[in-house]
């Protein structure tokens, strides 16, 4: 059986995560989280990062950041996961959320513009396979509406809008290390401050509500409680892992675009008359190879189809359930149907996609789905 997903190792990882075992710093903020720190803010010129434990935790210090008030409201994608909405209902505010576009499962202006009202403070949009959302008319809304932007980002290490690193164009930006992400620590993610107003105070969240990080640079001869926070930062051995992967970003990359391409060979102009869509790729945006999916016509045809690949060996899986739609928010939600979000986690399917997978393994998938598709 080709699993859906097998977390990759460089083979480096644990003879950093020794290195961690004889040092003066296993706790975190030491050496390997500043090499992670300085990697992201060089390559790719993020104002300041700050690794946390979790995409999850990254997205809470965002939500915390923006500094929202009971009635303040946030307009959040339905097709994501849960973790987007969840950091801002938290802090008070009320979730608006927005439809996807019909093309992609990316919110666009049009499935944003008529859910801003006065009380709109800020707008989360997510890069939904790391492919970006169409940020100039997203910006020039928020500009409009003097509103913050918050890029969800976990999809989208090294991709890019228009040329532009994806997290550092929105004021602050959230991104996940998670085992199913290109590069992995286990669990982990990291919070991107674009915005200088932003810097010191999320330093201070960062570290339990005090200035422990000022402290540690000498700017300061003691440290105390100065905020609210909590304990976001995560050990030295994550950062350790992550360090061994951040070093082998340019080859993980490129394993993860030739997979993607071997499986757009196989099915581009196959498989479209059978009303399957395949992704697009817009001309502002690039491809990181995070994902590669197709979205059949029901909810009945994809059952079939991810059966099919079952009983072929290939374990496939869908994506997000509605979060207006869930168990948990559905009788609160007031607003529209969200046709395409729920057309998404109707049909959508994704395929195995891992650094492992072999050139053949990815050629037989592409075959057993065009397959697949004709005998639906």
């Amino acid at each position: 059986m080709i699993p859906f997903n097998k977390p990759y190792s460089t083979g480096r990882e644990l003879a950093y995560m020794e290195e961690v075992c004889h040092s003066t710093t296993m706790s975190g903020n030491g050496d390997f989280t500043k090499r992670c720190h300085a990697f992201f803010e060089q390559r790719y010129g993020f104002r300041k990062c700050l690794l946390t434990t979790s995409g999850t935790d990254a997205l809470e210090m965002c939500a915390m950041l923006c500094e929202l008030k009971p009635g303040d409201e946030v307009i959040v994608p339905s097709y994501t996961f849960v973790s987007t909405a969840i950091a801002f209902l938290r802090e008070g505010a009320k979730v608006v959320f927005a439809d996807s576009g019909s093309d992609s499962p990316n919110v666009t202006a049009a499935t944003i513009e008529p859910l801003i009202t006065e009380r709109t403070r800020v707008i989360v949009v997510v890069h939904y396979a790391g492919v970006a959302c169409a940020m100039d008319e997203i910006l020039a809304l928020a500009k409009q509406h003097h509103l913050l932007v918050v890029e969800d980002a976990a999809h989208s290490i090294d991709s890019f809008y228009k040329g532009r690193p994806l997290g550092s164009i929105g004021h602050l930006a959230a991104f996940s290390f998670h085992e199913t992400k290109n590069i992995s620590s286990g669990e982990g993610g990291m919070l991107v401050v674009n915005d200088e107003r932003f810097v010191r105070r999320s330093e201070i969240i960062w570290e339990k509500g005090t200035n422990r990080a000022e402290f540690y640079r000498g700017m300061v001869n003691k440290y105390g409680w100065c905020d609210i926070g909590s304990s976001f930062l995560p050990s030295e051995f994550n950062a350790a892992f992550l360090w061994a992967q951040l070093e082998a970003l340019d080859d993980i990359q490129g394993r993860r675009k030739r997979i993607w391409e071997l499986y757009d060979q196989a099915l581009r102009g196959q498989v479209e008359h059978y009303g399957i869509q395949l992704p697009v790729i817009p001309d502002y945006a690039t491809n990181n190879g995070h994902m590669y999916y197709l979205v059949c016509p029901t909810l009945e045809v994809r059952t079939r189809l991810m059966q099919y690949l079952k009983e072929h060996g290939v374990m496939s899986t869908f994506h997000y359930l509605p979060l207006h739609s869930s168990e948990y928010y559905k009788n609160q939600y007031q607003g529209p149907a969200l046709i395409h979000c729920d057309h998404y986690a109707d049909g959508l399917v994704r395929l195995p996609l891992f650094y492992e997978l072999t050139d053949q393994e990815a050629q037989d998938i592409g075959r057993l789905v065009l397959e697949g598709v004709q005998q639906l």
